[in-house]
């Protein structure tokens, strides 16, 4: 079975690295590297692709607010070459305040902005002349310096909302889901590929102790971080179960920050949206989300303690034989 690793903001470069080299000698499918507004994602796709051989490495997500998707196109097609072929490319649209306020552009239009972005980075990458006019985007005769080492690199979408569903179906070689109930993830994967089959990715936080109640109470923790940070999250997990957590969760979260908002998470909404536990328990609760229908869960490395120690509890128990 494919299984994926995210190697996320909560590590420094030198941790990412080190990992990454450790997976290497895994049969981890994809090692994902996300970009919130620290590692800049292309640089470290690139170092990570240096300490690995065979795994693929994907991006999730890069924002279509900060850069062109002509820089995109070339950012995709320069760790391609640097991989070997080996990368994925996950885009997503972000959230206002990180587009607005960290990047100073408007967020606006987001599903038109998307579907040029994918259209205008497989016409770069083909290696052709690039001439497209779109609603948002006017390219004038574009055309890549170097040759790509593949005319098609693999695109997954980011989404939550339906609308943007829709769009990974009818354009994305992939998803990737996140924070996602399980009961509706799996309503909404068996009712999208019953019409078009596509690489279905959910990455799940995820964290592994000897004792359980610390594992619980750090994925707890960055559970809330999202659910106190991310509207679009907030209102999704809302309307799909969890209006009473998300509020409460918020509510303290606007009184005293991140001290302690973590408390307002129910048990039930961690199983529901994360695996934390012993290593016993986590490998039934990955279990439940493979039969959710997805087809690359993506391990999401939260580390307790110490991180070596830690990874290393992490990969002995997703990853050992």
């Amino acid at each position: 079975m494919r299984i994926g690793c995210s190697l996320g903001s909560l590590l420094s470069i030198n941790n990412v690295l080190k990992c990454s080299e450790i997976l290497s000698k895994t049969n981890v499918d994809t090692i994902w590297v996300p970009e919130t507004w620290g590692m800049e994602n292309f640089s470290m796709l690139s170092a990570v692709s240096n300490r690995t051989n065979t795994q693929k490495i994907g991006s999730s997500i890069i924002n279509i607010y900060s850069r062109s998707p002509a820089t995109i196109a070339m950012g995709a097609a320069t760790v391609d070459m640097l991989s070997d072929g080996r990368l994925i490319l996950g885009l997503g649209t972000s959230s206002l305040p990180i587009v607005e306020d960290f990047h100073g552009s408007k967020f606006e239009m987001p599903l038109q902005r998307m579907k040029e972005y994918v259209d205008i980075i497989r016409l770069v990458l083909s290696g052709k002349l690039v001439n497209y006019k779109g609603k948002i985007f006017n390219l004038k005769n574009f055309t890549l310096l170097i040759k790509p080492k593949r005319e098609s690199v693999p695109i997954y979408l980011a989404a939550v909302n339906q609308k943007m569903v829709d769009l990974a179906w009818t354009t994305g070689d992939g998803v990737i889901f996140y924070l996602r109930p399980i009961n509706e993830m799996k309503e909404t994967i068996s009712k999208m590929q019953s019409n078009k089959k596509i690489d279905v990715a959910c990455q799940i936080i995820t964290s592994v102790t000897k004792d359980s109640d610390d594992a619980i109470k750090r994925a707890k923790k960055t559970l809330a971080f999202y659910v106190s940070v991310g509207k679009i999250y907030r209102d999704f997990l809302a309307k799909n179960g969890f209006k009473n957590e998300t509020e409460a969760v918020y509510d303290e979260y606007k009184k005293s920050g991140f001290k302690s908002n973590h408390e307002f998470i129910s048990d039930s909404m961690l199983q529901s949206l994360a695996i934390a536990g012993t290593s016993e328990e986590c490998r039934k609760q990955i279990t439940n989300f493979r039969n959710s229908g997805i087809d690359l869960p993506i391990i999401q490395f939260n580390p307790v303690g110490n991180v070596s120690e830690s990874f290393s509890l992490f990969k002995k128990t997703f990853l050992d034989e």
